[in-house]
């Protein structure tokens, strides 16, 4: 998949709309269209990563970025207490479904082990 027909780049361009939660120059979140858990966010860079997979250590301070926003809305959501998972999907048989890196942060119900 291209970055022109990126799901996540065209939410991130604002061409399809989305319930932001956070926004900032390395990092965009919304909230899950199909949630898991009472508390389902998307956490995304802005740029175009197809999956964990393509991180090198360049990419080091995105994804510190990218942690510190989830910490943050867990802790606006009220989750540190119980705890909460933050997930990332490499490919399709681990059920990847947008080609655009992106963690969940579930949360507000307990979760189960194994997850899948």
């Amino acid at each position: 998949m291209t970055k022109a027909n990126c799901l996540f780049c065209k939410i991130v361009a604002g061409e399809i709309p989305s319930d932001t939660v956070h926004e900032d120059d390395l990092v965009y979140a919304f909230n899950d269209i199909n949630p898991m858990a009472p508390v389902h966010q998307l956490v995304i860079p802005r740029q175009h990563i197809a999956s964990a997979d393509d991180l090198t250590e360049a990419d080091a301070e995105l994804l510190g970025r990218v942690f510190a926003v989830t910490a943050s809305l867990a802790a606006a959501a009220g989750l540190p207490d119980k705890g909460y998972r933050v997930v990332t999907n490499v490919g399709a048989d681990a059920g990847q479904s947008v080609d655009h890196l992106h963690f969940h942060l579930l949360g507000g119900r307990a979760m189960t082990w194994p997850p899948g």
